[in-house]
């Protein structure tokens, strides 16, 4: 299993930086892909966001790769 729920605060996942697996902080955010302010609101996609509570990286996923 890739990700195991350990408390109300975060997961547990393999950082790349710590080389271990630590405690992340996960959310989702609507992101705009667009440059144009035009019509931008049309391009929002969600991404899943972690960040280790160790060394403080980020890791940014695209959740729709349609």
């Amino acid at each position: 299993m890739a990700t195991q729920p350990s408390d109300l605060d975060g997961v547990t996942e393999l950082c790349a930086d710590c080389d271990n697996e630590t405690l992340h902080e996960v959310r989702v955010e609507l992101r705009t892909e667009s440059s144009k302010e035009e019509n931008a609101e049309f391009s929002r996609e969600p991404y899943r966001v972690t960040t280790c509570q160790e060394c403080e990286r980020e890791d940014i996923q695209r959740m729709n790769n349609a």
